[in-house]
């Protein structure tokens, strides 16, 4: 079968659902979802391990048009968020629009025919104007190359694909990282019972988290009064930008928040010894900060055994560190993040003169973080430069998806319809990303992240900015970007009107 539209959405999580709340909102209808799970979600239906939460406040992780009273905590749980994209998508009318447990297999543009062709993993061909990749970057786990790993006799699993068969209780269980994932879960599998041996190759910097459940009266509040909640989330958009200064890179920010982790760990870690293992070596905001009250408890309790070394080698159920020490666990838990420097989607969109793949072969790179030279009628939600290290991702994305809804509107007033990036414009918006990065913590602080491409060294998936720089950056926008000449009606005054539903104090 072959179906005909204007948009073909890759992904049904935050990115795809808000792509296509913004052509909604735009009166533009005629777009699918392609997704390759069996619900809407992206990695909050992924992620399902004990303790999965979001690290940004409820209340400024959702969408501007679409706020949630009811959130029961200050960090949303992973299965509320996942709640809260299904109810979207069916309100707005966008679940009628998915195609799930349909894959993307390959996307090709054709010249003749100015159209992305679209193969699916159920046979069908989607035919399309444009194409929308909002796949995600949290969606293949990465899988350490450790000698022996196939050798281990018991569970062994990915925190990104948890393993609920596996019993807890009683178990001894291995964790492999001490990342975002490995925070929220080694708390929770001691709550549950278990005995944890954690591998840490590299300690992270960890604040407060001030995590608390919303009272009945506090979300009755926000449900009757919605401009209390709308000041709420001014509040936070607020702070979060606020944060940027300490996790870019900026002296006295940086100095005054690494003084509250230190803090924190001091407070909760009495051990002089243990202290000094969990305390990194390389500047605060080098690697994702991480928001956590009862990691540090659970590692200072009978119950955790703190590995101050990499997971080297398994022969059977004996695991082996990088510091010679050895350990016998039943299941073994992978909390090692996600291939992120090479998008996994990359190899199957090929466009003018190569896929993506190709032209990413040394990093990503794109204009606004969202179209890409020789990949014409192309955008990329939450790709290059489109991530952040101290405010809500939902907000990016909604500037992206505006961002290319304003653009489908200056394709229409070009003849042929297809709009192709100047290589020249891709080019000075990466200098000028690498300008931005150049003195930033994630480049100069000492650590290996994974904002930073190996291949390149280039900050890729950060942007290097607030929030509303990136949204001035994206207004600028004129549609000099592209090689196709727009007439002179083409500008950016229509943008309001496309634009998420602005917060109080301007922010959205």
């Amino acid at each position: 079968m072959t179906v005909r539209v204007e948009v073909a959405i890759i992904g049904a999580g935050f990115a795809g659902i808000g792509m296509a709340l913004a052509l909604l909102r735009d009166g533009r209808e005629s777009f699918v979802l392609l997704e390759r799970g069996d619900s809407v979600g992206g990695t909050w239906r992924d992620n399902t391990y004990p303790g999965v939460a979001c690290d940004v406040p409820s209340h400024l992780y959702g969408f501007a048009d679409h706020p949630h009273p009811d959130w029961s905590r200050v960090f949303a749980p992973g299965a509320e968020i996942h709640r809260y994209l299904a109810d979207v998508a069916d309100r707005a009318g966008v679940t009628d629009r998915t195609r799930l447990r349909t894959g993307m297999t390959g996307a090709r543009w054709d010249r003749d025919s100015s159209t992305w062709r679209v193969s699916t993993s159920d046979g069908d061909t989607v035919i399309a104007d444009a194409l929308a990749i909002a796949c995600g970057r949290l969606t293949e786990p990465l899988i350490p190359e450790i000698t022996g790993l196939e050798t281990f006799p018991g569970p062994l699993f990915h925190s990104a694909r948890w393993d609920h068969s596996v019993p807890v209780a009683g178990r001894r269980i291995g964790v492999v990282g001490t990342g975002a994932s490995a925070v929220q879960l080694v708390p929770e599998l001691v709550r549950r019972g278990a005995h944890v041996t954690l591998f840490q190759r590299t300690p992270a910097w960890i604040v407060p988290r001030g995590e608390r459940a919303y009272s009945p009266a506090e979300r009755r509040r926000f449900a009757q009064h919605p401009e209390a909640l709308a000041d709420l989330r001014a509040t936070l958009y607020a702070e979060g930008e606020a944060r940027f200064a300490s996790r870019s890179g900026d002296a006295a920010a940086a100095d005054l928040a690494r003084g509250m982790a230190l803090d924190h760990l001091s407070a909760q870690v009495a051990d002089p010894a243990l202290r000094d293992a969990l305390t990194p070596a390389y500047a605060f905001g080098c690697k994702r900060v991480l928001l956590s009250d009862a990691f540090y408890p659970a590692v200072v309790s009978d119950a955790v055994t703190l590995v101050p070394a990499a997971l080297d080698a398994v022969d059977g159920d004996v695991l082996t560190a990088a510091d010679g020490s050895r350990h016998e666990v039943d299941a073994l838990v992978l909390a090692t993040g996600f291939a992120s420097a090479q998008q996994p989607y990359a190899h199957l969109v090929t466009g003018e003169d190569g896929t993506l793949a190709d032209h990413w072969s040394s990093g990503m790179t794109s204009y606004a973080s969202t179209v890409v030279a020789g990949f014409p009628n192309l955008f990329v939600l939450n790709g290059p430069n489109a991530s952040l290290g101290h405010n809500s991702s939902v907000l990016m994305l909604e500037e992206q998806a505006a961002y290319a809804v304003r653009t489908l509107a200056r394709r229409e007033r070009v003849a042929g319809g297809v709009l192709r990036v100047d290589p020249a414009a891709e080019a000075a918006y990466t200098a000028e990303i690498d300008r931005a990065a150049a003195s930033t913590a994630w480049i100069t602080g000492g650590c290996r992240n994974w904002y930073v491409d190996p291949r390149s060294g280039r900050l890729t998936l950060l942007w290097p900015g607030t929030v509303e720089a990136f949204r001035d950056r994206l207004a600028r926008a004129d549609g000099s970007e592209f090689l196709a000449p727009a007439p002179a009606a083409a500008t950016t005054a229509s943008a309001p009107t496309l634009r998420p539903r602005p917060l109080p104090g301007g922010a959205s």
